[in-house]
């Protein structure tokens, strides 16, 4: 199953993807995780890694070639969506090259590039990236794979829901968050993938919760679990080391990683 995080910048991705790889691998399965965001670096320490991965657009010739590739496909008027990068028909785990995965305790981490200077140009390149490794990887019957998508909703421009097999938007405690888990399931609906809820995040109260849970309902959007406000996750991002939940916290990711594989059998193909 290839899940996809989506949200808004700043309402907790990186940490649901972690505290999900956790989980899963808690699960007994092996988890690959693909950092899809250009401009957060953190997660590779959130995992536990001592470094990141060399970038994958490395792997299809770096980011020029991959423009080249995208303006000839303008050029023959095709959409992004549906442009070829990879040259490669099909992906599986144990065939990436060492340099482009880090490993440790059943996960691994593939990233597709980050922003590093300015006047770098836009990250179209990357986002085409992400959508044709996602649809050429090819899962192990054991594997899951979690993707930390990039803030907002730009990727869904390029096509990158369509090759994934469900759609999680986290939802902090503000209205702009909330607002846009809207528009991520509407987004997500009209791209023809499956859109399974909003996993609340940092939220300090249970009446908090429910004024969160209320006002998502209003818009059509469920929610799936609520992850608490927790001191040790916010000093482990403050001090950029390994995130470890403490027992609330794993419990409350449990259950939505249980109702995420409960469901996985009936996903829409």
């Amino acid at each position: 199953m290839k899940i996809c995080i989506c949200g808004k910048g700043g309402s907790g991705k990186s940490t649901i993807v972690t505290l999900l790889a956790a989980d899963f691998k808690r699960s007994g399965k092996d988890v690959i995780v693909l950092d899809s965001d250009e401009s957060n670096a953190s997660l590779f320490w959130m995992l536990g890694f001592d470094r990141p991965p060399h970038p994958l657009m490395d792997l299809v010739g770096g980011k020029r070639a991959v423009q080249q590739k995208m303006i000839a496909g303008f050029t023959k008027n095709e959409d992004e969506p549906t442009m070829t990068i990879w040259e490669m028909e099909k992906l599986l785990s144990h065939e990436i090259p060492p340099d482009y995965v880090v490993e440790n305790e059943n996960c691994k981490l593939v990233m597709t590039g980050k922003i590093h200077q300015s006047l770098e140009g836009c990250a179209c390149p990357m986002g085409a990236v992400t959508r044709e490794f996602l649809k050429r990887f090819q899962l192990a019957p054991n594997e899951i794979l979690v993707v930390d998508m990039e803030a907002g909703i730009e990727h869904f421009g390029r096509g990158v829901e369509t090759a994934v097999d469900m759609v999680l938007c986290v939802v902090e405690p503000s209205l702009e968050s909330i607002s846009l888990a809207k528009k991520v399931m509407s987004l997500t609906t009209e791209a023809g993938a499956f859109f399974k809820g909003a996993i609340l995040n940092k939220i300090s109260s249970p009446e908090q919760k429910d004024v969160v849970t209320e006002k998502l309902g209003d818009l059509g959007v469920s929610a799936i679990g609520t992850i608490g406000y927790h001191s040790e996750i916010q000093s482990s991002c403050l001090d950029g080391s390994r995130l470890n939940a403490q027992a609330t916290a794993a419990a409350e990711v449990a259950d939505i990683a249980s109702e995420i594989l409960r469901h996985a059998v009936s996903i829409p193909k």
